[in-house]
């Protein structure tokens, strides 16, 4: 796979190859936030509530241990088409004088971003195994991208993956819920990771 620096996260989604692609929806959520403040349009406060909910429901169900069933999850996909639907009459596409698809609106756009993945954003909906959001894996690369813009660059490759077997270790022991600071301590004696008897 190819990357430049022109892709966006839909592009790069779309070059991998033999995955199932799910959208993040705090970024859909913070997008249709920024068109409701700026618009006032229903629709985008509808469909944030909609997914919102959907995501409630779907813990529920899951903590239950159970599932939707093709029914349901189909159910929800028509009052997902319903509220783009919504949007679309208000945000009709702008076709230039040559017949091609004009400059649109930010709204627009979302709205044709959620017409054309609408399976990768109701992803979660149908497969449990989904989270509704990318917020954890984007957290584990936000720190070398941090340090990144900061310093202009990791000085060497060797200090860029200390760096990172640092925060992967770090990251790892805090999700399996060590303290960081006795895991720091720790470390600075020569054994960060406690014995298991």
């Amino acid at each position: 796979m190819q990357l430049d620096s022109g892709d966006n996260y839909l592009d790069i989604h779309r070059k991998l190859e033999g995955v199932t692609h799910a959208l993040c929806n705090a970024h859909l959520l913070r997008e249709l936030l920024h068109v409701s403040e700026t618009t006032g349009q229903a629709w985008a406060q509808r469909m944030s509530h909609f997914l919102l909910d959907a995501s409630k429901l779907r813990d529920a169900v899951k903590a239950r241990g159970g599932a939707f069933s093709p029914d349901e999850v189909q159910a929800f996909r028509a009052l997902f088409d319903d509220i783009v639907r919504e949007g679309e009459v208000e945000n009709p596409d702008l076709a230039r004088a040559d017949g091609a698809r004009g400059k649109q609106s930010t709204a627009a756009n979302l709205l044709r971003r959620f017409r054309l993945h609408a399976d990768a954003v109701l992803r979660f909906i149908g497969d449990f195994r989904v989270p509704f959001t990318n917020n954890e894996a984007e957290r584990a690369v936000r720190m070398p991208k941090v340090k990144q813009k900061i310093s202009g660059c990791f000085r060497t490759l060797e200090g860029a993956e200390h760096f990172c077997v640092i925060r992967s270790v770090l990251d790892t022991l805090r999700k399996q819920g060590h303290s960081m600071f006795s895991v720091l301590q720790r470390a600075f004696l020569g054994n960060p990771i406690p014995s298991v008897a």
